[in-house]
Formats: C-alpha cells, structure tokens, sequence
C-alpha cells in the first residue's frame, strides 16, 4: 500500500501489482497491461467525469474518494482506516458489486489541519468523480473541507470524526455529512466513569487546542464534576508544538492523582516530557482516548506505558475481520477505526443500490434508512440481495449496529476500553455500549 503524500488516480482490488503500478501512473487501459478480469475495472471516464456528468444524475458507476491521513499527526490512523475502505470495497466488488458495475476507489492524502493539503486532495478526488468522500479522520479536518465537498454536493462519510459540533444545527446543511464514530459525549462520559471508579478525584487535561480536543476535553470537564471530581488544571496546545515541558511543569504543580492527554500523533513527546517532571505513567496514572491511544513499541524503551489506560469506539475485533485486513496490510499493528471505515464504505454502498443510483443527492437520503429499521443484515451481500427483493434492511456492521440517528450519527455505540503493557501496546480490558 503506498503511502506518505501520494494519491491513487484509481485503486483495483485484487489487482495484480503490475495492474496497481498501472493505475498509480495513471494508465488509460489497464487491459492493455493485461489486468482484464482482476475484479474492479478503471472507471471509464474518470479523468473528465467531473466535467461532463452532472452530480445530480450520476453515472451509473460508484466511486469511492478515500480522504484519510498518510501523514501529519493523525498518519497513525491511516493505514488501519485505509485497509478497512479497501476490505469494503473488495466484499462489495466480490459480491457483484453496484449497480452491476465494479466500485472504484481512489485516494489522497488529508494530511492534517497544519500542512494544509486536504482542500487539495479533495479538489483531486472530485475531479476523479468521487461519489462519496470517506474520510477525514480529523474532526478538524473535516470541518476545514465539509463545505467544499458539500458545495460540489458530494457525500462526506467519516469513521472517525467524534467532534460534537457536527451534530450541531447548521454545520451539515445539505444533509450530505455522516459518521460511523459516536460522538465525543459517550467518550466523555466513559473516561470521567473509568477515572472516578478507580478512586481518582483531581484530574490534570492536556488537549490539543482544536475542535476535538476543546470539545472532548470539555465534556470529560462536565462530567467528571458531576460525578464528584475536579480538574486540578485544563491545559490546551497548539497542534504545532514542539516541546511540552512547560505544561508538564504546570501540571506537576497542581499535584493531580490522574492525567488525561487529548492528543495525536504528538503524545510521543507529551509523554516523555510527563516522565521528566516525574509524573510520566510510573508515577501518576495516566488516560488517553481515540486519538491516541496508539501503538508506541517502536517509539519507547520497553515499560515507558506500562499500566496506561485508554479507549476508542468501537466493538470487539473478529478475528476474521482482523485477517481479513492483515491481508490488504499485513503491516497493520493497529486496527483502531479500520471497522468504522468499512462500515462507512458498505452502507454508502448499500444505499446506492437502494436509490438505484449513484447520483449523491439521490443516495444521500438512503444512508440512515439502510443503517436501521428493517430486516437485520451483516454483509453487503446479503444486505444487497434484499434490496433487491424489495426489502428494507437493517445494517449491522464491523463496528456494531451503527443504527444512524436523523443527523447521521450512530445513535448507540460501543467504546473499547484498552490498558498498555510491558511491550508499549495495549491489549482490550472491556467494552461499553450507550447512546451517543
């Protein structure tokens, strides 16, 4: 799988490599290098169809535009994410695909709200006529580009957005923005439980100074405080910074019993900067969320996390699902939102083949009808079999029953709870499942 700062012109599963070095370049034919029959086929006007087929009507072929993160602070997310959008695509494909036509996929990288290249790499994938834009993993990111792709009337379909202003009145005007991540008031309220159950009552926050970070910080805020605790301190930081010393001096000198770092990618510094002022995960118990609670084996001497806890939504991992991805990327260590990005892809697609069109604006109301209510179905397959007879179907996926309310949000969800070890991974503690 390619990664930092490219983009694919045109992803064909079950590609021979030769196939995908032919798409990567951008090759007209692929049959011409001998890539007939390897399931998906390039889309046939994908270079000029942003100019000559109207979003309103659709040509009869889904494209799906991955928007996820090769690089910057959230690139740990991308790989997982990326093979669960590929994993989607090659059941849908597998399956017959839509429409009766194979499913095309492209790529670019959203990078992250400091480099600044996601309106690019949306400009590009509209212009391969992406039917449907899956990504980003930021909330930030997100909400830098939803109008763009709202304006071209595309869908927005994020795994892992969990940013609470997205169901607020006005952000998604078009009704062409979903998730398969809950929002952040479920992980709020599951972190403030785990960190008053185990007895900790002044809590130290560090977050990222974002629409994430400020919003989750602040529900984990309301209720700790409802539940009897207090924030010694509630520190915020800018994406881009480098050193952490400073923060970790103050929050040293409000002498919390527990700390709570909202971050990314940025943690790796975070938490030696913690261990310097001698309250690093050896001294004071320490709590990470969605963002990163990551791998860190090839980042720290061997016990750095030992006892740090964490969390991201999402239900248990099957093990077939979990092989499934090892063979897109048998370089995946950390599956963390790779069911949500499947789920994403499989209802897009569930709801093409409900409106009988790929058209956004024609599909875009059949995304929460086929995500509950009807006949309980777990496979495109199956769920596309009984469409085809008519029937009403209810989705339930790799992430849970991702049941989506009127604004697109799941409205139950499920939260993995993980505890690092020795080694700097985490292994799964628990699940809890509520409304978001």
């Amino acid at each position: 799988m390619s990664r930092a700062g490219s983009w694919h012109l045109l992803d064909v599963p079950h590609a021979s490599p030769a196939c995908r070095a032919a798409a990567l370049l951008g090759t007209v034919a692929l049959t011409a290098a001998g890539c007939a029959g390897t399931g998906a086929e390039p889309h046939p006007v994908a270079r000029e169809a942003a100019h000559s087929v109207p979003r309103d009507v659709g040509d009869g072929q889904l494209v799906v535009g991955a928007l996820l993160p090769e690089t910057g602070d959230l690139a740990s997310l991308g790989p997982p994410e990326s093979a669960g959008v590929e994993a989607a695509v090659d059941d849908i494909n597998a399956a017959g695909g839509v429409l009766g036509r194979p499913v095309g996929l492209v790529k670019a990288d959203s990078g992250d709200e400091t480099t600044n290249i996601a309106g690019v790499s949306v400009r590009k994938l509209l212009a391969r006529h992406a039917d449907v834009v899956i990504g980003a993993a930021s909330s930030a990111v997100s909400l830098a580009v939803s109008k763009q792709i709202a304006d071209a009337g595309v869908v927005e379909f994020s795994p892992s957005n969990t940013s609470p202003k997205f169901d607020e009145p006005g952000t998604d005007p078009h009704d062409l923005y979903f998730r398969t991540a809950p929002s952040d008031v479920l992980q709020g309220s599951v972190l403030a439980n785990e960190i008053l159950q185990a007895g900790h009552r002044h809590v130290a926050v560090l977050a990222r100074r974002d629409s994430y970070g400020k919003l989750l910080a602040d529900e984990l805020e309301k209720d700790i405080v409802a539940g009897g605790g207090d924030l010694t301190t509630k520190l915020e930081y800018r994406p881009d910074t480098s050193s952490f010393t400073s923060q970790a001096v103050e929050i040293r000198s409000t002498r919390p019993d527990a700390i709570v770092v909202i971050g990314f990618d940025e943690t790796r510094r975070i938490i030696p900067a913690l261990a310097d002022e001698g309250i690093g995960p050896r001294n004071v118990q320490i709590y990470l969320v969605d963002g990163n609670s990551s791998d860190y084996s090839s980042y720290f001497p061997a016990g750095t996390m030992t006892g740090v806890e964490g969390m991201h939504p999402g239900a248990k991992l099957s093990t077939a699902f979990k092989d499934k991805l090892l063979r897109i990327d048998p370089r995946l260590t950390d599956f963390t939102y790779a069911p949500e990005s499947y789920d994403a892809t499989i209802l897009t697609a569930l709801a093409v083949e409900a409106a009988r069109s790929d058209a956004p604006a024609k599909y875009s109301p059949q995304i929460i009808k086929v995500s509950r209510g009807g006949e309980k179905c777990t496979t495109f397959a199956n769920c596309s079999a009984l469409l085809k007879q008519g029937k009403d179907i209810d989705y339930d996926g790799e992430s849970g029953p991702v049941d989506l309310d009127d604004s697109g949000t799941p409205d139950e969800a499920t939260i993995t709870l993980v505890r690092y070890a020795s080694s700097n991974d985490h292994h799964d503690t628990g699940y809890v499942t509520g409304p978001s």
